[in-house]
């Protein structure tokens, strides 16, 4: 329903705290007459028109802004400039709006490991850490949801943080990144108004961690460079099986620097060892019910039993004659590099293998920094990121309450440091003598002078001017391949398999479907038809309205070829490493074809669970068994394949019960291996489950392995 207008209230009814002239100020104090145009890369201004109501947009000190899009830059593609006081202090305000709690990130979970360097790389770069292969470092990484806070739940539709610290000789490396490569936005100063538009809408302070309300599609609908990664949101990869199969990318381009000063760009990728895997929307429905910890249990339980998660490390290095070539610009943050057209190099593996001691001490107070690099990586010039190197450092001093947040633990160095700062809230080390400043020459009186610059191994920026920038202008304006949003969200949709596609169409309707907006619904449907002509319909059949003329494009987009790696299900792994199998078993249940399956499974690489009706000792053919889990609240949903042992009499009881007869028909259902013993049949049959090539005996199950079986999926539920 649309919201009605609300009437400005009188003086009196307001609280005297607003009895000042600030009331005259208070957002929504008034409403301006605007036109709505689209800038040179097709992002979406909304200026005032000159005489109408004066509800300018202005700062907190009330300087009337020119350009809420764009960031202030040295030349179109260069670096953001410092003296930009608007994105200054819109950042700083956003940075600070919520307290303690992180504003992005909230809800998180996390581990310590170790990096060991699989492949030097000198030639491309002169950090210490990949000089050598062997060459190891600890490392704590911090896996988030984005949009909900810190009391929501694992497993909501979402982007989800990939933040690794490396405690390297050389100082802490912070690579902080998404399980998706590309982002919402092509410059920092949108990022306030992105998150405002996806979190809880402000005046009923709900949905919690969910993207499907008005203002979140309001927002995608304006901004078409948000089309690419709504494609990602909305497939598969934004509801990730476990933290332990998805892929990490450090989204921007970065420069690697060797010791010769020559510099190359470059891409970050994580490949998840264990395979990347993804749930089903229903699953995760049902998962946030069942254990809204799933996630964060999955993970701790798998370090605890010593099935250590493990990613390899990537890198996507190219030139800037590459880069001149493609028909995107790389430093796009809305934009990726085809693997195809640059392969993934590895050059080592990150193994998480211990538990945090205190959550609060380690997975609460970590503090990432993307402006914490190694001599030898260094920025470029993408806007996005030349924000969050200011943002970064900003919020941490709001969230720990002091400039000395690098003296936690979790936070500080495994190597030394020395500078001249001093004092500030919560100082924990105490410097001795009066060298607080340089140059100074105490030294000559016998005191410590203090330590100084290194200009031969300390940290130096790359001095040319790769990027082909004219930095003689100052301007807010966007580079010119910066205006085509449509050519790599067609690349992601023709990349998947169909299943894979009507996901993202059925996630489309699902949320669209919570708008309550019409003329935001459509202004979507017209931005789709820029994506791929099958899918807007598809999405305009399943809310039941009709296809609205196309959005014009800023730029035509162009068509790139198919790529295999941006589809989770061509690059399946069909393994039972790290993955977890239920076997139901009840009274009466052969315990040696139970401990035959569980051997097997254990001996692949497998965990299993063992769930009956009661979860003490139960009597079975062969003695007793004790359940890991009781039926009713260990649904099939925790699990990658289940399995049943169970003696017709004690089928035909369990097939009286739901929650038996959900087990089965959800495993269905999901599209997963469901291995079972004759006497399940009575429940199988009564919960709709019907023999394919994913339900087999139990004998088979190691055969099939804990895949899914997408084929089965027309059965089970309507999909866009």
């Amino acid at each position: 329903m649309a919201r009605k207008p609300q009437t400005p209230s009188t003086p009196a009814e307001h609280s005297p705290a607003l009895d000042n002239a600030l009331r005259d100020h208070q957002p929504g104090a008034g409403q301006a007459d605007y036109a709505t145009e689209p800038g040179n890369s097709g992002e979406t201004h909304q200026d005032v028109q000159q005489g109408g109501p004066a509800a300018y947009l202005t700062d907190n000190f009330g300087h009337r802004l020119a350009d809420n899009q764009n960031s202030l830059k040295a030349g179109e593609r260069g670096p953001a400039l410092l003296e930009d006081f608007i994105l200054r202090e819109k950042i700083f305000h956003f940075d600070h709006e919520r307290i303690p709690e992180r504003i992005v990130h909230a809800r998180g979970s996390g581990a310590h490991g170790v990096f060991e360097v699989t492949k030097a790389i000198p030639e491309l770069t002169k950090a210490g850490l990949f000089q050598e292969v062997g060459k190891t470092c600890p490392v704590f990484v911090r896996f988030s949801t984005v949009a909900g806070g810190a009391g929501s739940v694992d497993t909501p539709r979402d982007v989800r943080g990939f933040a690794v610290k490396f405690y390297t000789e050389e100082g802490n490396w912070d690579l902080v990144g998404n399980n998706i490569p590309v982002f919402f936005i092509q410059d920092a100063i949108k990022f306030p108004d992105l998150v405002h538009s996806v979190k809880m809408e402000a005046d009923r302070g709900y949905p919690q961690a969910a993207s499907a309300h008005d203002t979140f599609w309001d927002f995608v609908g304006l901004m078409p460079e948000s089309i690419n990664m709504i494609m990602w949101a909305m497939s598969d990869r934004a509801i990730p099986r476990t933290l332990r199969t998805m892929e990490g990318f450090g989204v921007h381009t970065f420069r690697l620097v060797n010791a010769k000063g020559e510099g190359h760009f470059v891409k970050f990728h994580w490949k998840p060892v264990q395979g990347l895997e993804s749930l089903i929307w229903d699953e995760a429905v049902k998962i946030a019910g069942a254990d809204p910890d799933f996630h964060r249990r999955d993970l701790f339980e798998a370090i605890e039993r010593g099935a250590f998660p493990a990613w390899d490390l990537g890198v996507q290095v190219f030139d800037e004659a590459f880069a001149a070539k493609q028909p995107y610009d790389v430093l796009d943050a809305t934009k990726l590099v085809p693997e195809e057209d640059v392969p993934v190099q590895i050059v080592g593996r990150m193994t998480l293998n211990r538990n945090v001691d205190n959550f609060f001490a380690e997975t609460e107070q970590v503090a990432f920094l993307p402006s914490n690099v190694l001599p030898g990586i260094d920025f470029s010039n993408d806007p996005l990121l030349q924000g969050r190197l200011f943002s970064y450092l900003d919020t941490q001093k709001s969230r720990l309450g002091t400039t000395n947040f690098h003296q936690i633990p979790v936070n500080a160095p495994k190597c030394p440091f020395h500078n001249m700062q001093r004092d500030g809230l919560m100082q924990t080390l105490v410097p001795t003598g009066r060298a607080n400043y340089e140059p100074n020459s105490l030294n000559e009186a016998g005191e410590d002078s203090g330590p100084r610059a290194s200009p031969e191994t300390g940290f130096t920026s790359f001095r040319e001017n790769g990027e082909c920038n004219d930095p003689t202008e100052k301007v807010r304006v966007r580079a010119e391949l910066f205006a085509d949003h449509y050519s790599q969200a067609a690349l992601f949709f023709h990349s998947q398999t169909q299943s894979e596609q009507a996901h993202i169409a059925s996630a489309l309707v699902f949320e669209l479907s919570k708008v309550s907006l019409d003329h935001v619904r459509a202004r979507v449907l017209s931005r789709l038809r820029n994506v791929d002509e099958t899918l807007a319909q598809r999405v305009a059949d399943g809310l039941a309205v009709d296809l609205p003329e196309k959005a014009p494009a800023a730029r035509k987009p162009v068509a790139m070829k198919p790529s295999d790696a941006l589809s989770i299900q061509k690059q399946a792994k069909n393994t039972f490493e790290g993955r977890k199998v239920g076997i139901l078993f009840a009274e009466g249940s052969d315990k040696a074809t139970i401990d035959t399956l569980k051997q097997g499974i254990e001996k692949a690489g497998g965990a299993v669970v063992l769930v009956a009706p009661k979860v003490g000792g139960i009597a079975v053919k062969g003695g007793t068994l004790k359940a890991d889990g009781q039926l009713d609240g260990t649904p099939s949903v925790m699990f990658d394949a289940v399995a049943s042992v169970l003696m017709p009499e004690a089928a035909a009881k369990l097939a009286q019960q739901g929650a038996a007869v959900q087990w089965f028909m959800d495993a269905y259902g999901h599209c997963k291996t469901i291995a079972h013993c004759p006497g399940t049949q009575v429940i199988l049959d009564k919960a709709g489950v019907e023999k394919d090539e994913g339900v087999v005996p139990n004998e088979d199950l190691l055969k099939v392995g804990p895949v899914r079986h997408f084929a089965r999926e027309p059965k089970v539920r309507a999909l866009a």
